[in-house]
């Protein structure tokens, strides 16, 4: 790869990590069409490292493209969340059974670590980002990474949803609430037994983003 296809290439990941952002923090809402000339003055950037990131974003679940309607940011259904939630579970439960009994926790205490910082700074994107992170991380710890990958896609959904769900959850639970979860399931995945830790994801919480917004 030469210079300018590198500094071609760096710029779609830049783009794409910047829509990306503004998708997941609830900047744009789901629906709303992504207007090529609007994006391409407000990022600096020409069409084709715009497009190139939407194709990409459209892979992650978070773009649509309409036939004769351009884009627009991802919207999910009832049903949709629904049995998203249900393969997310099933993915998790198949993977921590085979978590090893002395498995290095570092990426996992990581994570959990940026969750504390994000709520201290109350930062809702990096603390949805650092939830998506620990949770990952749990399921990387079972050894599939294929599964993790396709897990990681699941929650990048979710967290479509819950980018439009983030004020009401801090209007109903204190900011400290999601952390202790963690530490719960954290303290699970540190006893290394597979019944306790199944347990803690069964008390975790995710059907509180089951409803509209």
């Amino acid at each position: 790869m030469n210079g300018e296809e590198l500094a071609s290439y760096s710029l779609v990941e830049l783009t794409t990590e910047s829509l990306r952002r503004d998708i997941l923090s609830g900047r744009i809402d789901p629906g709303e069409r992504l207007v090529e000339e609007q994006l391409t003055k407000r990022l600096g950037i020409s069409r084709a490292p715009l497009r190139e990131a939407m194709r990409l974003l459209a892979q992650q679940g978070l773009v649509e493209h309409i036939p004769r309607r351009g884009a627009r940011v991802a919207t999910l259904s009832d049903d949709d969340v629904r049995e998203l939630y249900e393969v997310r579970d099933v993915l998790e439960r198949h993977a921590v059974a085979s978590i090893p009994a002395a498995a290095d926790l570092g990426a996992l205490r990581a994570a959990l670590a940026a969750m504390r910082d994000a709520t201290t700074a109350d930062d809702r994107l990096e603390l949805a980002n650092a939830h998506r992170r620990f949770h990952v991380e749990v399921v990387r710890l079972g050894g599939n990474h294929q599964l993790a990958a396709l897990y990681e896609s699941v929650l990048i959904r979710i967290q479509l949803y819950m980018a439009v769900n983030l004020r009401r959850e801090a209007e109903l639970a204190r900011a400290s609430d999601g952390v202790l979860r963690h530490e719960r399931l954290f303290a699970a995945v540190s006893s290394g037994q597979v019944a306790r830790i199944k347990e803690a994801l069964g008390g975790h919480g995710a059907t509180a983003y089951l409803r509209s917004p």
